[in-house]
């Protein structure tokens, strides 16, 4: 397939279980049945998953995703973001919603909606990323509400979510690097409250992990490591992905075999920093010769 019709493909996946799935959402659900029901239908769309499922939840801005044998669920009154990534042939497509279920906090859900358009509106080759981030900054502020500033949209490259060195910050007065025609970005504005901090710290490992290196290891862990590498490559994978692969004790020991040897890393939670709610919206986007094709529509 093309690499644009791929990503325009993986797009179209990502939306329709991304507003499939939202609009099932509610109070009492299960997170795990939530992550497992998004694999499902993005498989049999004929898509993979570029990144682990997340469903944040409240003060979680993004990096949750369950564990094996999960037991959390949707609380009432709370806000949910569902962060769906997809792939074909390594193609990736990222967006994500989120779904309020407290009308005192239905603005953040639209200050982070009007950050977004106001990206989507402004981005173009020539541009800075920075003047971007102040569009996205100006509009959520415009809502009565203020962006994550230390979260930024990323870079898409095949079979690699977080492409380095190249980002789209949510506040202005960062990233003087210059948009390029035929870039491919998912832009992704982060809102919470004005009397917020509006910063995320690193909280508790999020299930989420990566292969790092190729390391000596042996036994279970050795064919383990192979499974990650010849499956995943260089893509983000849960945790119960490979745990329901290698089942048991011997399983959970060769997983903790490789974390310790630092073949495998492990993605942290990333929390407001106090503790305040948190609404997100995004969309992957191609940068066309005026303007941007949004393939997450």
């Amino acid at each position: 397939m093309d690499p644009l019709d791929a990503l325009r493909e993986a797009g179209r996946i990502a939306a329709k279980v991304r507003d499939t799935t939202i609009n099932e959402i509610k109070p009492g659900d299960k997170v795990i049945d939530i992550c497992d029901v998004v694999n499902k239908r993005v498989a049999e769309l004929g898509a993979r998953m570029a990144f682990p499922t997340n469903v944040d939840i409240n003060h979680v801005a993004a990096h949750y995703c369950s564990p094996i044998n999960d037991k959390t669920v949707i609380p009432e009154g709370c806000i949910v973001k569902l962060d769906v990534g997809v792939h074909i042939d390594g193609y990736i497509a990222d967006t994500a919603v989120s779904k309020c279920f407290n009308p005192e906090y239905e603005y953040l859900v639209e200050a982070a909606k009007a950050g977004l358009d106001a990206a989507i509106q402004t981005i173009r080759p020539g541009i800075q990323a920075r003047l971007i981030g102040s569009a996205i900054e100006n509009a959520i502020k415009s809502r009565g509400a203020q962006p994550i500033s230390n979260l930024t949209g990323h870079k898409l490259a095949r079979y690699i979510v977080h492409s380095p060195g190249y980002s789209i910050p949510n506040v202005g007065g960062f990233g003087n690097h210059t948009i390029m025609e035929g870039d491919i970005y998912a832009i992704e504005p982060f809102a919470v409250p004005k009397e917020a901090d509006g910063m995320v710290t690193d909280g508790a490992p999020s299930n989420i992990y990566q292969m790092q290196k190729k390391r000596n290891v042996k036994g279970k862990a050795k064919t383990m490591m192979k499974f990650i590498q010849g499956e995943y490559m260089t893509l983000p994978f849960a945790s119960r992905w490979v745990l329901h692969k290698f089942k048991g004790p011997d399983g959970v020991a060769a997983f903790k075999e490789l974390l310790k040897s630092k073949v495998i890393t492990s993605y942290p939670q990333l929390l407001e920093r106090t503790r305040a709610v948190v609404a997100q919206a995004e969309h992957s986007v191609i940068v066309t010769e005026d303007g941007c094709e949004v393939t997450t529509a």
